[in-house]
């Protein structure tokens, strides 16, 4: 009996041993994984970060574009009056 029994807790070990290698293979899985999702959440916030500094770039391009736009708007209707002014003469 004392043979079955040494073969019984080698068996036994046996098992604990590849449950362990299991659980270790599934921690190491989940590792990977975590840091493959922190990798694209760093991806994520670096284009976040650098659409918004496009956006703000844009954004002010634009606003200078509206005040040109003005500015040369104002000279085409000074032009014009001042046009108008001499052939009225």
């Amino acid at each position: 009996m004392p043979a079955k029994t040494v073969k019984a807790a080698i068996d036994e070990l046996r098992n604990a041993v590849q449950s362990l290698e299991i659980a270790i293979d599934g921690r190491f899985d989940k590792e990977r994984d975590v840091s493959e999702f922190e990798g694209e959440v760093r991806r994520v916030n670096e284009d976040r970060s650098r659409l918004a500094q496009e956006l703000d770039q844009s954004q002010f391009r634009a606003n200078r574009l509206e005040e040109v736009n003005r500015e040369v708007s104002r000279r085409l209707v000074t032009a014009m009056e001042t046009i108008r002014a001499v052939l009225d003469r």
